[in-house]
């Protein structure tokens, strides 16, 4: 918003340079004149000047144009940016909760887990090294519930810093979050702010580039005018004129400024010239860049897509397979004792395959949000956020 106010301010600079400036000044002496100063001694004075021809002015005023377009570009590509991380940070704070829903029931499989390993080491049915194993597990599954703590605080602030909401203030609800279109990499693509905004920062100073050009050999014409109420006040002006100082003096005119020899403003111009190539340059770089991503991402969701599927299959697996267990260990194996016959399912069995299942689920929900992320990355870069954005806020 800073910087359209800047643009706009400097847009209204430009135009007013046409606009008659008025200015008076006043001045008494302080000490009698002596002898011939060489200029009336005037009490006051009211000058009004005003630019009346300058093609380069209207180089200058076309430039000021397109940057606060620019500017206002760059504030729509802002707000959509700001949308997309408080999207992100929003939709992923979700999973994150749910996660640790997972890593706080893990927990408790794990903690039950290490009492069955204790219990089995003091009877010499296990090895010690089953017992660290188990503690092993609990110690990875707090590391991770603790991470899952420490990202969902970071969140937390993030989201307060792009609302300007308190921080804690924000409560989560998974319902709240509408569906991500799935929009493809072949989809119609619209101008991109970003994008846009380099475009007319780039045509902006090339205006102002061919207006310093024309300013070293297009001549400038100025309009101006004068008032002087002159004074003999603590003087003797009258005696080096053969008729006395009038009170009133009044003159205008219009000067014209014919650019001849400026080695300072050829250099500005070549300067000039150059900055706008490079803007130009930038543009065309933002364009390819944009594109780049837009190919990036559209393979990228393919791949999550696929990613997203097999940790879906891998959690419906170890679901069957913690249903399977619970089975067994209700109602026994049914493989008898003889021998090839499988041997009876511990109770730590049970424990081991509640947390594959929640740390299957948690895979599930990172590959979900990989993709989701994917999503709308490119839904921002194929220039459609905001239209999703208006959709949000009509319902």
């Amino acid at each position: 918003m800073a910087d359209v106010k800047k643009a706009s301010a400097m847009l209204a600079e430009s135009k007013d340079a046409i606009v008659p400036s008025v200015d008076f000044g006043t001045g008494l002496p302080v000490f009698r004149d002596v002898g011939f100063t060489g200029s009336p001694p005037s009490i006051w004075t009211a000058t009004i000047q005003s630019l009346v021809y300058s093609t380069p002015q209207k180089r200058y005023i076309d430039a000021a144009s397109l940057g606060v377009e620019a500017a206002k570009a760059r504030l729509k590509d802002a707000r959509e940016q700001v949308a997309l991380d408080a999207s992100t940070a929003y939709i992923e704070l979700d999973i994150v909760n749910q996660q640790l829903e997972d890593a706080h029931q893990q927990e408790q499989f794990a903690g039950r887990l290490v009492n069955i390993e204790q219990q089995r080491a003091e009877a010499g049915v296990d090895p010690l090294s089953e017992l660290l194993q188990g503690k092993l597990t609990s110690a990875q599954i707090k590391l991770r519930r603790l991470h899952l703590e420490t990202r969902a605080a970071s969140l937390d602030r993030q989201l307060a810093a792009l609302t300007g909401l308190p921080a804690g203030s924000i409560r989560i609800d998974h319902a709240s979050i509408p569906e991500i279109p799935q929009i493809h990499g072949d989809a119609p693509q619209r101008e991109l702010n970003g994008v846009r905004a380099a475009e007319l920062a780039a045509s902006s100073k090339f205006s102002r580039a061919r207006g310093d050009e024309e300013t070293n050999y297009i001549p400038e014409l100025r309009f101006f005018a004068q008032y002087n109420r002159n004074t003999t006040l603590l003087n003797s002006v009258n005696q080096y004129f053969a008729k006395a100082l009038p009170a009133d003096n009044f003159a205008s005119g219009i000067s014209v400024q014919v650019p001849f020899f400026d080695l300072g403003h050829h250099a500005r111009a070549h300067e000039s010239a150059a900055d706008a190539l490079r803007a130009r340059i930038e543009a065309e770089q933002a364009q390819k860049q944009n594109d780049l991503e837009i190919t990036y991402l559209s393979g990228s969701i393919q791949e999550l897509d696929a990613q997203a599927e097999i940790a879906s299959l891998r959690q419906q697996i170890a679901n069957e397979q913690l249903k399977s267990v619970l089975a067994q260990l209700n109602l026994g194996n049914g493989t008898g004792t003889g021998p090839g016959s499988e041997p009876q399912l511990s109770p730590k069995a049970e424990e081991l395959a509640r947390i594959d299942e929640r740390q299957k689920s948690e895979d599930a929900l990172d590959a979900g949000f990989e993709l989701a992320k994917a999503r709308l990355g490119l839904l921002r870069v194929m220039g459609h956020m905001e239209d999703w954005l208006d959709e949000l806020h009509g319902k």
